[in-house]
């Protein structure tokens, strides 16, 4: 019975999001429009389901609501700095710095939601994955301590994801 539940539905976190997604975007509520959610929630998964690597294990999907809510609240904390700066700050006086922060997760799922979180947030830019993983590059609008970005970068949100993903 397991078996046949996880060939039916290889991804069933997908496909539970899928069907709102779909449900969303549709504005309204009908039954037509749920079964063709409920369709496409299990044949895209299904089909795709040879291109996915193995699905990461001990996510905790709890943890990850509080882990989005605090990267929407930086990017709206960000938002308003950014601005400020644009604003208050002449071309001259802006101190870019491009910062490595090594990483200690391994779940490229993990590092991939990392280096998304960053570019997500206004001011700083991912912009490359070591070969092996091991570390991520990261561009940062302005700073006056590239050290405490990279800290800040592995304790608000490393140190979160690593608790997700084990």
């Amino acid at each position: 019975m397991k078996r046949a539940f996880h060939w039916l539905f290889p991804h069933p976190v997908l496909t539970i999001l899928l069907i709102l997604v779909w449900l969303l975007l549709q504005g309204t509520l009908s039954p037509g429009m749920a079964v063709f959610g409920l369709i496409l929630g299990v044949l895209i998964p299904w089909i795709t389901s040879p291109w996915w690597p193995d699905t990461p294990h001990g996510f905790r999907p709890g943890r990850m609501v509080l882990y989005v809510l605090i990267v929407l609240y930086d990017i709206m904390v960000a938002n308003v700095e950014v601005a400020w700066i644009v604003l208050t700050k002449p071309n001259s006086k802006l101190r870019p710095a491009w910062v490595v922060v090594p990483l200690d997760l391994i779940e490229p799922e993990a590092i991939t939601i990392l280096a998304g979180t960053v570019t997500l947030t206004p001011g700083t830019v991912s912009s490359d994955l070591s070969d092996q993983g091991h570390s991520l590059l990261v561009h940062v609008l302005h700073t006056d301590d590239p050290d405490a970005v990279r800290d800040e970068i592995k304790h608000r949100y490393e140190r979160r994801l690593k608790e997700i993903f084990t």
